[in-house]
């Protein structure tokens, strides 16, 4: 018997940066790489755009963030669950 499986989709943990855009957060994830050279490991991040479909994420919470199908230019991914809410100044 053959089984049809769906791949797996990637998920990512970042801090919202922007929500300036309706429906839309910047998400930004950050990493840690070992420098094939030095040995020493070097902090990389990258900016997300993810999908909000009701505005309810605000600048500093922490989300996840899942790989799906692209809804605009720049947009494919969602937001699929808070981490961490922003502790506000």
């Amino acid at each position: 018997m053959t089984e049809i499986s769906k791949p797996l989709r990637r998920t990512l943990i970042g801090r919202v940066v922007s929500d300036k855009m309706q429906k839309t957060v910047t998400v930004q994830v950050e990493r840690q790489v070992k420098h094939p050279v030095i040995g020493k490991y070097v902090g990389k991040s990258k900016k997300y755009h993810a999908h909000d479909e009701s505005n309810q994420y605000k600048m500093g919470d922490t989300v996840e963030i899942t790989e799906g199908k692209p809804i605009a230019k720049t947009k494919a991914w969602v937001v699929t669950r808070l981490v961490e809410a922003s502790k506000g100044i």
